[in-house]
């Protein structure tokens, strides 16, 4: 589990290519300050496992299912990702509860100065939008943000001077793909009301039932 504040930014120092899968090899400083084999960090948002590490970066392994739902599969070799190791229990929690399983991707189609702030709009599908409310909490690229605006088919996130600075966000050009991660308590309330009780209710039809209704 996550905050979704960034430690740092990272760096592709390798990229191992396999048939449907990737090993990514990433310099880093913050993040490897008490790492060890096991260890889960944020990787653009994306919950990786550290399979190998020394003193100037860490690697880990990207199976095919976080292929197909993240950006990871875009990385080359100099590209910046976004990092934050797991939470520790005692902390304060800055962000909110990011897991690090991405929900889908979107697309960086607008970037908007006002004031001191940068508004980014993300243009997304409506599998990602049902779950997105105007001044929530998403996850883009792993960076907690609050959103400001939801349209049909985008929404909107203001980006503050801090977070232009730690993290890779102000980077990523018109046409960008980011990595999104949903709150969530929207997604355990969907489960919960559209829940269908048909197993259950089958189960209920057992021998007593069918004797005492004439079938058996």
């Amino acid at each position: 589990m996550f905050t979704g504040l960034i430690e740092e930014i990272g760096e592709i120092l390798a990229v191992k290519e396999g048939a449907k899968s990737a090993q990514l090899t990433i310099k880093a400083t913050t993040v490897l300050e008490d790492i060890k084999i096991g260890d889960s960090i944020s990787t653009n948002g994306t919950c990786l496992t550290v399979v190998a590490f020394d003193n100037t970066g860490f690697t880990v392994d990207v199976m095919p299912e976080t292929m197909r739902r993240s950006n990871l599969g875009n990385l080359q070799k100099g590209s910046q990702v976004n990092l934050e190791r797991a939470m520790q229990l005692g902390g304060r929690l800055g962000g909110h509860m990011v897991s690090g399983h991405i929900d889908g991707i979107g697309t960086v189609i607008e970037k908007q100065e006002e004031d001191n702030a940068t508004l980014i709009t993300i243009a997304t599908s409506k599998d990602i939008l049902k779950y997105v409310i105007e001044k929530g909490s998403i996850a883009i690229d792993g960076t907690s943000l609050t959103v400001v605006t939801v349209a049909d088919k985008n929404f909107k996130v203001s980006i503050i001077p801090l977070t232009k600075e730690e993290t890779t966000l102000l980077s990523k050009k018109i046409g960008e793909i980011v990595n999104l991660e949903c709150d969530l308590v929207g997604k355990y309330i969907e489960k919960l009301i559209t829940y269908d009780n048909a197993d259950e209710k089958k189960a209920s039809i057992d021998m007593d039932f069918l004797r005492k209704n004439g079938f058996a």
